[in-house]
C-alpha cells in the first residue's frame, strides 16, 4: 500500500515537496497569473507556490490587506484541494491566511461562519481514517502498550488513565497481551477522557465486551470534559492501584494560555493598556509580532530568529503547569507522551507558517505516497483533520490557538520541572513498533532514538515524538 503511485505520475518519494525547500530561489515576479503558470512542471509549481506563500503571509503579517489580497488571487491558479501535494497544502494554507485577515473585520468573519455545522460523528470519523491511512497512532499505541506492559509486570491491580480516549484498537490489544500474561491478567481499570458522551460510551461498550471474552477482570471509567478543564479529582485513583497515563497530542493545547499572560504583562507595562486592546482586537496582524518587539528589548537580539530564553516557556504558563504538577501527585508509575514533533508554536506568524509548511508538506506527502488523490478518505483527513490544525495554528491567536506543538527537547525540561523521571524504552519496544512498520509495508517510515525518546519520522523528517516518564520524589 506504501508502494501506491498515480500512473503517468512521478513517486512522491522521489519528487518530494520536502525538497522544494532548498530550492528557493524564485524572483517576485512569478506571482503574477500569466498563462504560462499553469503549464509548469509538478517541482516547478511547488517551488513558485511555496515563494507565492511566504510572500503573502509576510504581507498578512505586515497587515498589508490589499498586497496580501493580490497575493492570494496569484496563488488561486496554482492551488487545489485535490491536486498534486504542494497543490493541496497550498490550498488550504491559503484559507487560513484568508480566514486570518477576515478576522480583521469580526461582523464579516462571523457572518461568513455562522451557518457552519461541526458534526461530532464527522470529527471522530476523520480521527479514525489518520489511524487506518497513516502509521503514527498505530506506532504511539504500540509503544505505549508495550512500555506499560513491561512497567506493570506482576501488579495485580492496574489504572490507566487515557487522556484522549477515541480509539478502542489500542486497548484492544493491550486487553489481548494482558491476558496472556504467565501470571495471569491484572484487574484493568481504564479511565477514558474525551469531551463527547457517546464516544465515551461506544468506548466503553467494545472494550467491556472483548474483556468479558477474555476474561480479564475490567472496568471503564468515562469522565466527558476537555483536557483544559479536567478536574484531576475525578480521576479517582486508589491505594493499591499501578497508574499509567498515557497522553497522545494533547499536551500542547495547555500551552493555549501563554499568549495571553503576555498580553496582559505587557498591557500592564504600556500607559495605554485599553489602547493596545483594541489594536489587538482589531488588527489582523500576529500578537505574536508586537510580542517579538517588545521580547527584543528585554532580551536584546539575538542570531537567526528572536526567542526569549529557554526558562520563559516553561514559567509562563500556569495551566500547564498546575495540569503536570496534579499528574505528577497521582504518583503515577509510567506516564507516555506522544507530540507532533514540530516548532508550530512560534511567537510570529512568518515563524509558524514556515515551520508549518514543512511539518504539513511532509504529512501530505505522506498520503501521496498511500492513497490515490481523488480519495474520499484522503481529502476528509486533509481538509477536516490537517486543514482545520493548519488554520488553527495560523489564523488563531491566544486561549483560541490550541494547536501549540512543540518538539521533544522543549517537552524534556517542562515535564522534569514538573518532578517527572525520564524511562528508557527497551529493545522490545523499539522491536514492536519496527514490526509493525513491516507488516503495513510502511517502507518510508523511520523510527530513531533521540533525547530519551522514539522520533517517527517520514523519510528523514521527524513528525512525531514519543517519551516515557515515571513519578520522581522530590529531593
Amino acid at each position: 500500500m506504501a508502494g501506491m503511485v498515480q500512473e503517468g505520475e512521478s513517486s512522491s518519494v522521489t519528487s518530494s515537496p520536502l525538497q522544494y525547500f532548498s530550492l528557493m530561489s524564485l524572483s517576485p515576479g512569478l506571482g503574477s497569473p500569466y498563462p504560462w503558470l499553469r503549464e509548469l512542471k509538478s517541482e516547478e509549481r511547488g517551488l513558485c507556490l511555496i515563494q507565492l506563500l511566504l510572500n503573502c503571509a509576510g504581507h498578512v503579517a505586515a497587515g498589508n490587506i490589499e498586497n496580501a489580497n493580490v497575493g492570494l488571487e496569484h496563488i488561486s491558479h496554482l492551488a487545489s484541494p485535490d491536486g498534486d501535494t504542494m497543490q493541496r497544502i497550498a490550498a488550504y494554507f491559503t484559507e487560513a491566511l484568508a480566514d486570518r485577515m477576515l478576522k480583521g473585520w469580526p461582523g464579516l468573519h462571523k457572518a461568513l461562519n455562522s451557518t457552519k455545522i461541526s458534526s461530532i460523528s464527522e470529527e471522530i470519523l476523520v480521527q479514525r481514517l489518520f489511524f487506518e491511512l497513516c502509521p503514527f497512532l498505530k506506532l504511539a499505541y504500540v509503544i505505549t502498550n508495550q512500555a506499560i506492559i513491561e512497567a506493570m509486570e506482576g501488579e495485580k491491580m492496574v489504572h490507566i488513565i487515557d487522556l484522549n480516549s477515541f480509539e478502542p484498537a489500542q486497548w484492544i490489544n493491550l486487553l489481548q497481551a494482558l491476558s496472556a500474561r504467565p501470571e495471569g491478567p491484572p484487574h484493568l481499570r481504564i479511565t477514558g477522557i474525551h469531551d463527547q458522551k457517546e464516544v465515551l460510551d461506544q468506548m466503553a461498550l467494545r472494550l467491556t465486551e472483548e474483556a468479558e471474552k477474555l476474561d480479564v477482570p475490567f472496568q471503564f471509567n468515562p469522565i466527558v470534559s476537555k483536557i483544559e478543564n479536567l478536574d484531576v479529582e475525578s480521576l479517582r485513583v486508589k491505594t493499591g492501584e499501578a497508574l499509567a497515563i498515557s497522553s497522545v497530542l494533547q499536551l500542547h493545547c495547555l500551552l493555549a494560555s501563554n499568549n495571553e499572560i503576555l498580553r496582559r504583562n505587557l498591557a500592564s507595562k504600556i500607559p495605554n493598556a485599553v489602547h493596545l486592546q483594541r489594536v489587538l482586537q482589531m488588527n489582523p496582524r500576529a500578537l505574536g509580532d508586537f510580542l517579538e518587539a517588545d521580547l527584543l528589548s528585554v532580551y536584546g537580539p539575538s542570531s537567526g530568529s528572536v526567542s526569549p530564553p529557554s526558562p520563559l516557556p516553561l514559567t509562563i504558563s500556569p495551566k500547564m503547569g498546575s495540569f503536570l504538577t496534579s499528574l505528577w501527585g497521582l504518583s503515577p508509575k509510567l506516564m507516555v507522551v506522544t507530540e507532533q514533533e514540530s516548532n508550530n508554536n512560534g511567537p510570529t506568524l512568518m515563524e509558524r507558517v514556515t515551520e508549518a509548511l514543512y511539518f504539513y508538506a511532509a504529512l501530505f506527502d505522506c498520503l501521496e505516497s498511500t492513497v490515490t488523490r481523488a480519495s474520499i478518505e484522503r481529502q476528509k483527513v486533509e481538509k477536516m483533520l490537517f486543514g482545520e490544525e493548519i488554520k488553527n495554528i495560523i489564523a488563531c491567536e491566544g486561549s483560541e490557538r490550541k494547536e501549540r506543538h512543540e518538539k521533544l527537547e522543549k517537552w524534556i525540561p517542562r515535564l522534569e520541572m514538573a518532578g517527572f523521571g525520564r524511562v528508557p524504552f527497551s529493545y522490545q519496544v523499539m522491536l514492536q513498533a519496527r514490526r509493525l512498520l513491516q507488516s503495513y509495508r510502511y517502507d518510508n517510515y523511520r523510527i530513531k532514538e533521540e533525547n530519551g525518546g522514539l522520533i517517527i519520522c517520514w523519510q528523514d523528517r521527524p513528525l512525531y515524538s514519543v517519551s516515557a516518564w515515571r513519578f520522581r520524589r522530590y529531593e
